[in-house]
């Protein structure tokens, strides 16, 4: 393992659960008889759409910002983020006394914006590109003098959102299967080196929308493929794979397994109808690979992250079709 250090180590993950006790929800699993049925599997939802800022991104952030030094804290932090790492850096941040800048594509859905304002967070809109977004943090930085804190290429917040894995297998120590949504890859990339410690023989699968392939095609081809405009109702799965966690997760993910809008929209429906749960698209894309039958999980033990519930209540996949992007030929 010592060629490892370099890279999330179980200390790293111990150490969040730590710091992060107290300043973040420990999360609540949730089964269904239905549901379980219709999967010919046993079914455990962990349902991150009920942590603090209503997403996984809460124990990230809150353990990066709490690992800073005084130095490192004084001038606050700045990140680019879409909405869930938004509103939990600045609700960390606001823990801490500090302030966050955070840069916001100007096509960020309101509800998110509003909930980064809540918590005290300073934001600065940019053009809805990587590029701009990267450049426009890159002047608060040196404007402000604040630490950057990146949404998911980082192994604190890598480390925080293991967390959530920890949980989940003290919750169901004899687990077959975690499926995870992967959009940047803090969150898979964490959850599987986590599960692995834990329990080695344990089968890790990241779920991503087919509009926003690039994790599944750059684990089939072993280096980053670039994610060029992706078109997906996942919001939150619409960033490229960082470097940090494409690293983990090519060393213990299992599978990477794609999922069509329909299935998307099908299975976050159906949690909300039979689980009574709301989850946002982003959160619902695990689930939606069961539906599609993509995975072999017949009679096993499969954990699922409901990694978020922020969504704009206004706009509602199945009220509004026309506003669906176009299907991904």
């Amino acid at each position: 393992m010592s060629s490892h250090n370099t890279g999330l180590t179980w200390e790293l993950i111990q150490e969040a659960r730590a710091r992060i006790l107290g300043k973040v929800h420990r999360t609540p699993l949730m089964t269904s008889a239905t549901l379980d049925t219709q999967a010919n599997a046993k079914l455990y939802f962990k349902c991150e759409n009920f942590q603090k800022v209503g997403a996984f991104k809460a124990r990230g952030a809150t353990n990066a910002v709490f690992s800073l030094s005084d130095a490192e804290a004084r001038n606050g932090v700045a990140t680019h983020s879409s909405g869930n790492h938004a509103a939990a850096l600045a609700r960390a941040a606001k823990l801490r006394g500090i302030p966050a800048h955070i840069v916001m594509p100007n096509n960020a859905p309101k509800s998110k914006q509003a909930s980064v304002s809540r918590y005290g967070g300073k934001i600065i809109l940019c053009e809805p590109t990587l590029q701009a977004r990267e450049s426009t943090v890159e002047r608060v930085i040196a404007e402000t003098g604040a630490t950057l804190i990146h949404p998911y290429n980082d192994l604190r917040v890598m480390a925080g959102q293991a967390t959530t894995a920890v949980e989940l297998l003290e919750d169901v120590p004899d687990l077959d299967v975690i499926l995870c949504p992967v959009g940047g890859g803090g969150q898979l990339s964490g959850i599987a080196v986590a599960a692995k410690t834990i329990k080695p023989s344990i089968r890790v699968i990241g779920v991503e929308p087919a509009g926003a392939d690039d994790a599944a095609r750059s684990f089939r081809s072993g280096q980053i493929v670039q994610m060029i405009n992706p078109r997906t109702i996942a919001d939150g799965l619409r960033t490229s794979l960082g470097e940090k966690p494409f690293a983990e997760i090519r060393r213990y993910v299992d599978d990477i397994v794609t999922v069509s809008e329909e299935s998307i929209i099908g299975s976050m429906r159906q949690i909300w109808e039979v689980l009574k749960i709301i989850v946002e698209p982003s959160g619902a894309v695990p689930y939606a690979s069961l539906i599609e039958n993509k995975l072999d999980v017949q009679q096993q033990r499969v954990g699922l992250v409901l990694s978020g519930g922020n969504l704009d209540l206004d706009s509602l996949p199945w009220m509004h079709p026309q506003s669906m992007p176009p299907p991904v030929r």
